[in-house]
């Protein structure tokens, strides 16, 4: 993982930078790999969507997974 988000872990909300256009969204992540995570929008135009965003586009973590 970044040093951009190193707590991001799979069941965690995080924050998705805005890209083309697709505004700053909330993403349930699934999986975590080296350069990229998995997993469904939680708002925006994409929810409910799957999707695997590059580690890059992620701005914070919002909610950590749940124990």
């Amino acid at each position: 993982m970044t040093e951009r988000a190193p707590h991001i872990t799979p069941g965690c909300t995080v924050l998705i930078a805005a890209f083309d256009d697709v505004p700053e969204h909330s993403f349930l992540v699934e999986e975590v790999y080296e350069d990229c995570i998995t997993g469904i929008a939680q708002t925006g135009p994409l929810a409910g969507t799957y999707g695997e965003p590059d580690l890059s586009l992620v701005i914070r973590v919002l909610q950590q997974a749940p124990r």
